[in-house]
């Protein structure tokens, strides 16, 4: 387990890949069609593909569009959330597919795209939410990459493509994001002071609390003015009586 949490990032993509290409390399080997296993919205058997339909793809096409982003956005919501990526992921994906259960057509839905558009939603919402400038980054990373995606939301986007996954997706991964705490990884800034660094440089650190989230100083309240007067000097005075009476003698 020590493993995985340290290359959780690496494992987690790995592993979600490598289930929906198996199952579709399943389905051309002995020519099966998984299609019934999807969500059907409002029936009794539909609710089992509320489990399975995020692992059947309708073609290869289909597959190779949703890998990429299956990859990309699980290894950041594994890297950044150490704690809470497995119970956030798996969360997720069942309500993803439960809302698609019940607002969508009368069709199977299949394919993984709700759970990109769950953790795209997610990552979004939960690091502006937050204070971090590393989530904040990633926000903005996926706002950057897959801002795009919101289009897939709309109802008769294109013919054949489940909007209602898409969408549920999106609802629930800003709903989980407004019930998880952001979680940041604890970086030590506050180092012991060089014999080369200055006080500005040191007064700037310690702006930064112990997740590198910046914090001003209030000056008006925080600063402090130290003023030396001087130092003193202490002084010895020996006196010779000898050399005095040497000097007398020259003198006169």
């Amino acid at each position: 387990m020590n493993f995985y949490s340290r290359y959780r990032f690496i494992f987690l993509p790995l592993i979600l890949l490598l289930i929906i290409w198996l199952v579709y390399w399943v389905e051309i080997r002995y020519h099966l069609n998984f299609n019934n296993f999807g969500v059907f919205p409002r029936t009794f058997e539909g609710l089992v593909g509320i489990l399975t339909s995020g692992f059947i793809h309708s073609g290869i096409n289909h597959l190779y569009s949703n890998s990429l982003p299956i990859v990309i956005l699980s290894s950041a919501l594994a890297f950044f959330y150490k704690q809470k990526h497995l119970s956030v992921l798996l969360q997720g994906y069942f309500f993803s597919g439960l809302l698609t259960w019940l607002i969508g057509r009368e069709s199977y839905h299949i394919g993984a795209s709700g759970l990109i558009y769950f953790l795209a939603s997610f990552l979004f919402f939960n690091g502006i939410k937050s204070k971090s400038y590393r989530l904040i980054a990633l926000a903005l990373s996926v706002v950057f990459v897959y801002g795009s995606l919101v289009w897939g939301t709309l109802p008769n986007y294109k013919e054949g493509i489940s909007w209602e996954g898409h969408l549920s997706g999106f609802i629930i991964g800003f709903l989980i994001s407004y019930f998880v705490k952001p979680e940041v990884a604890k970086v030590e800034l506050h180092k012991p002071k060089k014999e080369d660094e200055t006080t500005f440089e040191t007064e700037f650190m310690q702006q930064f609390d112990e997740h590198g989230n910046f914090n001003p100083i209030d000056t008006a309240e925080n600063e402090s003015i130290t003023t030396t007067l001087g130092t003193s000097t202490e002084i010895d005075w020996y006196f010779d009586e000898s050399s005095r009476n040497s000097v007398d003698d020259e003198v006169n």
